[in-house]
């Protein structure tokens, strides 16, 4: 279920609207470097486990597993880019109409995972939350408690990082109560398991309001274009960057890659 793969065989949702949205140019874009506030990390410790004498050096830089639905589908491409710039073997397993780790939907997930922690041998695993973590804050963390212990019983760690707000129509309505307790139930399972499972907030990139021009939704209201992507790419990278010592890529050095040619955003309408 990676983004080179075919989607999940469960019942996906019809994609939704989609408009053009132009990627700017490559001096805008360089200009994420400047993107970021606070990280909301509730994990301690280091990063020891990557470090070395030159905090400069991308010998630091780790391997990453990037988890989650259609959202982090879209976000991949500009991410893959970024770390790979950074020196970090990328791979996505971001799905199309899943990707949770929750209830039935998250069966492809559990099944999928053991073999990428196994034949990628990632040391962080960043998941994003997904929009189909539904499920009573109990079981919500019932299954991140599950996703840091694959992860860390593989030797990885484990980066919760909360999804970007979102259009709650009428597909999500029925579960957007438990969409707004996911995050809490992970920053609960991070506290829980500091130094080993961390937790990222990207309303610091995104906000909270959806239809805010901060939020860098494409017209459905959910997924990101290729800038909106790639200002993710640019947090995300800084946030890692920051917790296993590594100084991530200048923006200009992949922002206007071949990534932004890839077939999700011509799915999605993206120009």
């Amino acid at each position: 279920m990676n983004t080179e793969n075919t989607p999940s065989p469960h019942p996906r949702r019809p994609l939704w609207r989609t408009t053009a949205i132009a990627l700017v140019a490559a001096g805008s874009i360089a200009a994420l470097a400047a993107c970021g506030g606070g990280n909301g990390d509730s994990g301690s410790g280091s990063g020891d486990r990557h470090k070395n004498t030159n905090a400069d050096s991308k010998a630091n830089a780790p391997r990453v597993l990037w988890m989650g639905d259609s959202i982090a589908g879209a976000e991949a491409p500009a991410l893959g880019a970024a770390l790979r710039a950074d020196g970090a073997p990328f791979k996505s397993m971001a799905a199309d109409g899943g990707g949770g780790v929750i209830g039935e939907i998250a069966e492809p997930t559990w099944d999928q995972l053991p073999k990428e922690l196994t034949s990628f041998k990632p040391d962080v695993v960043a998941y994003q939350i997904t929009t189909y973590d539904w499920g009573k804050p109990g079981e919500q963390r019932a299954a991140y408690e599950k996703l840091a212990e694959k992860v860390g019983a593989a030797g990885a760690e484990l980066v919760f990082v909360t999804a970007p707000p979102f259009k709650i129509d009428d597909f999500y309505k029925p579960h957007e109560a438990e969409i707004k307790t996911a995050a809490k139930s992970a920053r609960a399972v991070a506290e829980r398991h500091q130094g080993k499972v961390r937790f990222l907030d990207a309303s610091a990139l995104w906000g909270t309001d959806s239809g805010a021009p901060k939020a860098q939704r494409s017209k459905d209201g959910i997924h990101s274009c290729q800038q909106g992507s790639a200002a993710f790419a640019q947090w995300l990278s800084k946030e890692l960057g920051r917790l296993y010592s590594f100084t991530p890529a200048p923006a200009d050095r992949w922002a206007t890659g071949s990534w932004t040619g890839d077939k999700v955003y011509s799915s999605l309408g993206c120009k």
